[in-house]
């Protein structure tokens, strides 16, 4: 149940920076003991790919802060960040293994999908806010969402490694900002139509 709790952690905040969670675990698994990655996901925990991670994160950092440019990230993030929730939640799930789950051993799929549809999800609302942010702010709110986001996602890869039942509050948390989120792209289109004529 914990490891799933982790994994579920792990993708939203993957949802939000990919390279973030992949960071967070490999670094990790290196230095403490609350990750032990089975053989198959060794690699994310390899210096020359925290390396490579760590220079695609430095890319993103500064990408997702400019207005316009953070909305193509975004694009090319589409297929990012639902691979990295996949690899995180099955690294995680496939630490599970380890520990005697049975359920996990017999569908490794699941983990995948899992991680795969949660990131996709996060992904997709931070990626319908942030125009939003930059159309109401005339892009000075891009840096700062940017920089909350960036720091939400350390905050709940930190949260799912050493105090995963703390998740189950994140995903609510998620799940008020996703309905925040949503209200206020309708409001926007009404807006936008109001302006427009359109009924």
């Amino acid at each position: 149940m914990l490891a799933t709790l982790t994994g579920l952690g792990l993708s939203t905040a993957a949802g939000l920076n990919a390279y973030i969670p992949l960071l967070v675990v490999g670094l990790a698994a290196n230095f403490t003991d609350a990750v032990r990655l089975p053989e198959g996901y060794a690699w994310l925990a390899e210096w020359p790919v925290l390396l490579i991670i760590g220079v695609l994160l430095l890319a993103e950092l500064a990408l997702d802060k400019v207005p316009v440019v953070d909305h193509v990230n975004d694009i090319i993030q589409t297929a990012v960040r639902p691979a990295a929730g996949g690899v995180v939640f099955s690294a995680t799930a496939a630490a599970a293994e380890l520990e005697g789950s049975s359920w996990m051993a017999d569908h490794p799929w699941v983990g995948w999908l899992l991680g795969i549809a949660l990131a996709l999800v996060v992904h997709l609302m931070k990626a319908a806010a942030r125009p939003v942010v930059n159309a109401t702010t005339a892009g000075v709110g891009a840096p700062v969402v940017s920089t909350v986001e960036d720091a939400g996602s350390v905050g709940i890869s930190l949260v799912a490694l050493f105090l995963p039942v703390l998740v189950v509050v994140v995903l609510l948390l998620l799940a008020v900002a996703a309905w925040w989120v949503i209200r206020a792209v309708r409001r926007r289109r009404r807006t936008a139509r109001a302006v427009r004529g359109v009924p």
